[in-house]
């Protein structure tokens, strides 16, 4: 039977990119994330040829093809700086990004919209963002652009369905763009994973406002703080506010599946526990 979901975790790749394939094998995970380069870094080194031969052979050995695959870019960057140096700066370093998945054969890079601190306007952070985008799929083949909405905190952009959908607007090259749903981001911004009606209602929302063809990946996480607090504090799952029948409902909706659907819950050391566990609900 064709895989249906691909459930894994944001591994580690310490001692290099090549290791994380196996790191996620090593928990049962049928899909991973990664950091490609040291993520509070502006610069890293760049990859040799042998990290690069090394982590397509340990993907192909552990069974793990692009689209199972969704690296996360440095949280350094702000692609909507209000300032020309920070803007400048996170431009560079996406960019560097998008070229390191391209060098490893991976098809998309997950990252966080950007901020306004309260400097320009959202409109204007959001076209920022966008304009960035473009900057980077202009200068690379291959690789999706995948927006991860936020909880908001801050001045974070990203948190409402609406900011996501005026991105994806704004990008010219809508083939090379998407969306990560994170689900406590999702329920700390407002959205209600929890009960069958909310869940049921965001979707709709998500499909009407955004479009369910841009949803290419997921972050399942749990709250640990109440629906619509705008704070961002994951919880492992059914130990938060969302609870296990969230997750289950995740699990069998067969409108998500084919995508990478990644746990950033704050135990690493029972990964393999949640990742059988959604496993169990498929």
């Amino acid at each position: 039977m064709p895989q249906k979901k691909f459930i894994g975790a944001h591994v580690s790749a310490a001692g290099g990119v090549q290791n994380a394939p196996g790191n996620a094998a090593a928990i049962g995970a049928t899909a991973f994330a990664l950091f490609t380069k040291n993520q509070k870094q502006w610069r890293a080194k760049p990859l040799t040829d042998e990290n690069i031969d090394n982590f397509k052979t340990n993907c192909q050995k552990h069974g793990f093809k692009p689209e199972q695959i969704l690296p996360h870019d440095s949280y350094l960057i702000n692609l909507g700086h209000p300032e020309e140096e920070g803007l400048k700066k996170s431009r560079a370093a996406f960019l560097d990004e998008m070229q390191r998945c391209e060098q490893l054969g991976i098809t998309m890079l997950n990252f966080h919209p950007g901020s306004h601190l309260k400097k320009i306007s959202e409109e204007e952070c959001l076209q920022r963002i966008a304009a960035s985008v473009n900057m980077a799929l202009d200068q690379t083949e291959n690789v999706i652009a995948v927006i991860e909405n936020t909880a908001g905190q801050g001045t974070n952009l990203g948190y409402r369905f609406e900011h996501l959908a005026r991105i994806i607007e704004l990008v010219e090259d809508k083939s090379r763009v998407g969306v990560c749903i994170d689900t406590c981001h999702g329920w700390a911004a407002g959205y209600d994973f929890a009960s069958p009606e909310g869940y049921e209602k965001l979707w709709d929302d998500f499909d009407q406002i955004v479009g369910l063809k841009y949803l290419k990946g997921m972050h399942l996480n749990d709250a640990k703080k109440d629906a619509g607090s705008r704070v961002d504090r994951h919880a492992p799952l059914g130990k938060g506010f969302i609870g296990e029948e969230g997750f289950i409902r995740l699990m069998k909706d067969p409108r998500l599946d084919g995508i990478p659907m990644i746990l950033e819950t704050p135990e690493p050391d029972i990964w393999d526990q949640e990742v059988a566990w959604l496993q169990s609900h498929l």
